[in-house]
C-alpha cells in the first residue's frame, strides 16, 4: 500500500503544507480506482521526491511550477499551484511576473489561459485574506 512508504508519507506532509488539508483531501476523496494510482505517484514522485529536496525554497518550486503548468496550459493544477504559492509566501506580484515571463516564451494563448486561472485563484485569496 502506497501509505505504507516513507516517500509517500513525506510527500503527503509536505503535499499538505503547500496545498492544505482542504485541497489534499478533495483530492485524495474524489480519486477513482482508476486515478488513485495517479495520486499515489504524484504524492511519492513529486511531493515525496522533488518538493522535498533541498538547494530550492519551496516558495522558488512554487514559482517554477506555475511557469511550468502555465506552458502546458494545465489550468486546472495551476489554480491548485497558485493558492499553493499564495500560501508558500510568493506574492500576487511574484506570481503576475512570473506568468508575464512564461507568456514571452510559451505565448500568448498559454499566458492569457494562465492569467485567467491565476486571476480566479487570486481574487478568492484576496476575498478570504483581506
Amino acid at each position: 500500500m502506497a501509505s505504507d512508504n516513507p516517500k509517500y508519507q513525506q510527500g503527503m506532509a509536505v503535499r499538505r503544507e503547500v496545498m492544505g488539508d482542504e485541497f489534499v483531501d478533495r483530492a485524495l476523496n474524489s480519486a477513482s480506482d482508476f486515478t488513485q494510482p495517479m495520486q499515489d505517484l504524484a504524492t511519492s514522485n513529486a511531493w515525496g521526491e522533488v518538493w522535498v529536496r533541498e538547494g530550492i525554497s519551496k516558495k522558488t518550486r512554487s514559482l517554477v511550477t506555475i511557469a511550468t503548468l502555465a506552458a502546458l496550459k494545465a489550468s486546472n493544477e495551476l489554480k491548485g499551484h497558485v493558492r499553493g504559492a499564495l500560501r508558500n509566501g510568493c506574492t500576487v506580484q511574484e506570481i503576475q511576473e512570473v506568468l508575464l515571463h512564461s507568456a514571452v516564451y510559451c505565448g500568448m494563448p498559454s499566458g492569457l489561459e494562465a492569467f485567467r486561472a491565476a486571476d480566479e485563484v487570486i481574487q478568492a485569496w484576496i476575498a478570504d485574506n483581506p
